[in-house]
């Protein structure tokens, strides 16, 4: 598979930020969460809840990146990423539904995971090739309709 230049923007924007929240997440956790008015605390079993996710999330945002280094992994990459953003961006929805509205920063946030999980899905589509015909029927150049 060729990638073309949508699909290498929705892999990089998808890439750098599962990539970016994931390496903070491990790293820096309580400083992430604080921006969102969350105290995390020093619990060590609350503090590797945490932190597995983002290990998981920094994974995924490299294979999402792998794409764009191995077009033939492109693929499998926005279906990651579609994969990706969409759960975190449908599961913050059901919250919002199940236990009411939280930070005004995570409902942004969900609007931003589903609208790159969509991007993802849509850099999916399959592409026509040059010259081949679309859904409408063409009409041959050396002749006219009646």
């Amino acid at each position: 598979m060729t990638t073309n230049r949508t699909q290498k923007i929705v892999l990089s924007v998808s890439g750098l930020t599962a990539t970016g929240i994931g390496f903070t997440l491990v790293t820096i956790p309580a400083a992430f969460y604080s921006t969102y008015g969350i105290e995390l605390g020093g619990d060590p079993s609350l503090m590797s809840e945490i932190r597995a996710p983002g290990g998981a999330l920094l994974a995924m945002g490299l294979f999402m990146l792998s794409g764009l280094i191995r077009p033939r992994f492109a693929g499998v990459s926005l279906s990651i990423g579609a994969g990706v953003f969409l759960s975190y961006g449908l599961s913050r929805c059901l919250s919002f539904a199940l236990d009411g509205w939280p930070d005004s920063g995570l409902v942004l946030a969900a609007g931003f995971e589903i609208l790159v999980g969509g991007f993802c899905l849509f850099a999916l589509r399959p592409r026509r090739p040059a010259g081949e015909p679309g859904i409408l029927p063409t009409i041959p150049q050396n002749r006219m309709p009646l």
